[in-house]
């Protein structure tokens, strides 16, 4: 099927670039391509002058030297006597002479012309009427002297451009048909109105040319005009006999009948016909389209313009045919262009098929395959930890563990196709009926991942979680996103897989309505902000409080962070609820102030705002309120939001703390934060995960962390805040380990801003 779509728009391609050259052929709109192509090729055959033919040229110099002009016939008839005395084969004058001047000097020339044997050549020539006047006048030597003479046309007719491209075989004046005088020097014949293309690929500079002086005064080498054709016309720009050229701009018209006379001594140069290279273009344009790459397109195209203008200057070399190539060039050209256009847009496609970084198949494919194909069921395998993994292992060595990745699951699905349809997930269509079998598989899968992929030496764990969704829960497009959430709920339960239930559904139509009542509890006022207050353990005296959103839902009652903040995360809500959040805590903590209670507000910072420019305009223009104290407030933000992006995440919070903002790094110890990362960080203090503070007087080794991390932020010049403290021993070991400030139950837990103010006041009378 592919092929034979292949085979048709080829086909239409070369018949649509066919059609284009005829119509350039038929209208002759490539002239000035093939003019332009005609120059390269006369630059490229460039050759001198055979020296048969000679010029003998009326310069500035012979012009001064007689000293007037006309010149008497006597000065032309002694240039005959000496030129027939010198031995030249042939004597052509590009002279005027069709009026009479003093009768002793037509006399002398036409006694010179018979010395000469009557074989001296006389021009004729025609031209318009003038002054207003139609038709034209054929002028022709006085009477005597055409009897003592041949005669031959020296018209010269410019192209519509002004240039001089072609020169008649001959031409009719008076009635009669006359050779040109090209012609005539170059011993050709042919009919009345037939022209030629004059060969500028001579070098004009090449052709002998000698002085009227210096023949009269006997000057020229003995012999050198010898057997030679010589004609005899001005140089001098004064006489005005000056026409425009290709290649040499304007140049004399006797030196223009010297190159038509050397261009019909070497052959004449015929043009043929465009339909010739046209079909060989076909050819070409037919095999370009089935070239496989751009590159080679381009190529092929490039090779095959250069064979067409090799073949042509070869003809115009050794066949003397001028061969037009616009028609066929613009077979090539608009087949090529459409095949790189078709081609392009196949790129586009693909890429929009496609994930750059691993090479996979995305999202956007697995839809197409979906409705394309019969299928049972949408598995996903969401990797976990992946920000973690991405962050570690760098953009290209990402993109070949998923590689590799691809390749494990690949054994596990039965040939199905896999897709990556998000950074973190692959997905695969299942095409099993029985559950059993597709359990077993994610089983061995599951088993697979237990050891690490190998990539350029490293060797990193990946786990899967996998969602699935049956093919009768919705639409394609659905179904992905159901074993998405799926893979999400095993990521959150730590379960293998989840399948999704009818009864998602609801809890997916509940997430949705808390979204739009997030927004709406935000401008009401709904929400409200607790702060759970930090105790100095050397002043004894609360300095601090973090503050953390609260939701009592007129319906569902007190909800728990945890039910609406990853909501928020997830669905792009985070940033207005953290502006929210932010401008609370600084008005309440403004409030304090304003009571006598100095004490800083910490306010948490999802991973997903760190380095988001919306987030950072937000936080630029809380700091220009009048409430804004400069370390008044702390943003806590965890391992993870530096890991992710660590040159974005360490500018921002740089610009953060410029602001004076201070920046305390969150649940220290469930990440993979190095002392040399650390160092990185512009951080003012540790914050120690509950986890491991809540059993440190008990246990050793969260004991041994504990009082390592201490230490290693007093070296790094940072405060110790630990978390999770619930009773007096762990609060005693906390003191004793150096710590400098504690949070959790035994100090207070999260209250309204009138109880912490209360709280504030408890502390001070009891310090």
């Amino acid at each position: 099927m592919v092929s034979r779509i292949r085979q048709r728009w080829r086909l239409v391609v070369v018949a649509v670039a066919a059609c284009a050259g005829i119509l350039c052929g038929l209208s002759g709109t490539g002239h000035g391509l093939d003019v332009l192509l005609q120059q390269q090729r006369w630059a490229l055959r460039s050759h001198g002058a055979s020296g048969q033919i000679q010029i003998v040229e009326i310069d500035a110099r012979s012009v001064a030297a007689i000293a007037r002009w006309p010149w008497p016939r006597s000065i032309h008839a002694r240039l005959i006597d000496n030129l027939h005395r010198a031995g030249a084969a042939t004597i052509a004058f590009d002279v005027d002479f069709s009026a009479r001047s003093r009768p002793a000097e037509d006399a002398a020339l036409v006694d010179a012309l018979a010395r000469a044997g009557g074989g001296v050549v006389l021009p004729t020539f025609r031209q318009r009427s003038g002054a207003g006047q139609a038709g034209w006048i054929d002028s022709l030597p006085f009477p005597e002297a055409r009897e003592q003479s041949v005669l031959a046309a020296v018209s010269v007719r410019p192209d519509p451009d002004g240039y001089v491209r072609q020169m008649p075989v001959a031409t009719i004046t008076r009635g009669l048909p006359r050779p040109s005088l090209s012609a005539m020097v170059a011993q050709t014949s042919g009919r009345a109105g037939e022209s030629f293309r004059v060969d500028y690929s001579i070098d004009p500079q090449t052709i002998p040319r000698h002085s009227v002086i210096d023949i009269l005064e006997g000057r020229v080498t003995p012999g050198a005009l010898k057997g030679k054709r010589v004609i005899i016309g001005a140089t001098a720009i004064e006489l005005g006999d000056n026409y425009a050229v290709p290649r040499y701009g304007v140049i004399p018209g006797v030196v223009i009948q010297a190159l038509a006379a050397e261009t019909l001594t070497a052959g004449v140069l015929r043009p043929v016909s465009w339909s010739i290279p046209f079909l060989a273009a076909v050819l070409l344009a037919a095999g370009l389209l089935r070239l496989r790459s751009a590159r080679l397109l381009a190529l092929g195209a490039t090779a095959s313009v250069a064979l067409l203008f090799g073949a042509s200057l070869a003809a115009e070399q050794w066949l003397r045919a001028i061969v037009p190539l616009a028609p066929a060039l613009s077979v090539i050209a608009l087949a090529a262009i459409a095949s790189a256009i078709v081609r392009a847009a196949a790129e586009a496609e693909r890429r929009q098929l496609f994930d750059a970084e691993s090479g996979l198949p995305n999202k956007a494919a697995m839809l197409r395959w979906l409705q394309r194909n019969p299928f049972d069921a949408v598995v996903v395998a969401r990797i976990a930890e992946f920000e973690r993994l991405a962050a570690a292992l760098g953009a290209d060595q990402m993109g070949e563990t998923i590689r590799r990745l691809n390749d494990r699951v690949g054994l596990a699905v039965d040939g199905a196709p896999v897709f990556r349809i998000e950074q973190a997930a692959l997905a695969w269509p299942a095409t099993t009926e029985h559950r059993t079998v597709l359990d077993e598989r994610l089983a061995a899968l599951r088993a697979t991942m237990l050891n690490p992929i190998e990539v350029r030496g490293r060797r990193a764990d990946v786990t899967l979680h996998f969602g699935i969704a049956d093919a009768h829960h919705g639409t394609p497009a659905q179904l992905i996103a159901l074993a998405g959430l799926a893979s999400e709920q095993a990521r959150e339960t730590h379960s293998g897989w989840y399948i999704h239930h009818q009864d998602d559904h609801a809890q997916l139509d509940r997430e949705l309505s808390l979204l739009g009542e997030l927004d709406e509890a935000a401008r009401d006022g709904t929400l409200k902000v607790a702060y759970q207050p930090k105790l100095d353990l050397k002043s004894g005296r609360i300095v601090s409080a973090e503050a953390l959103v609260r939701w009592h839902h007129p319906v569902l009652g007190p909800l728990s962070p945890d039910s609406f903040v990853p909501l928020a995360e997830r669905h792009d809500r985070i940033r207005p609820l953290t502006a929210y959040v932010l401008d609370r805590a600084l008005a309440d903590a403004a409030e304090w102030r304003a009571r006598g209670h100095s004490v800083s507000v910490a306010v948490n910072i999802s991973s997903l705002l760190v380095a988001s420019p919306d987030f950072f305009e937000a936080v630029v223009a809380a700091t220009k309120r009048d409430d804004f104290v400069p370390g008044g407030l702390i943003f806590e933000v965890t391992e993870s939001a530096a890991l992710s992006d660590p040159e974005s995440a360490v500018q921002a919070l740089h610009a953060f703390r410029a602001m004076g903002i201070k920046v305390s790094l969150d649940d220290y110890g469930t990440g993979q934060s190095t002392l040399s990362y650390l160092q990185q960080l512009p951080l003012d203090e540790l914050k120690i995960d509950r986890r491991f503070v809540q059993h440190a007087h008990l246990q050793a080794a969260d004991a041994v962390l504990v009082r390592s991390t201490i230490d290693m932020a007093h070296q790094l010049k940072l405060k110790v805040v630990a978390e999770g403290v619930e009773d007096q021993p762990c609060l005693d070991f906390l003191a004793a380990a150096g710590c400098d400030t504690v949070q959790g139950y035994l100090i207070g837990k999260p209250m309204g801003s009138d109880a912490f103010v209360a709280k504030l006041t408890d502390f001070r009378h009891a310090a």
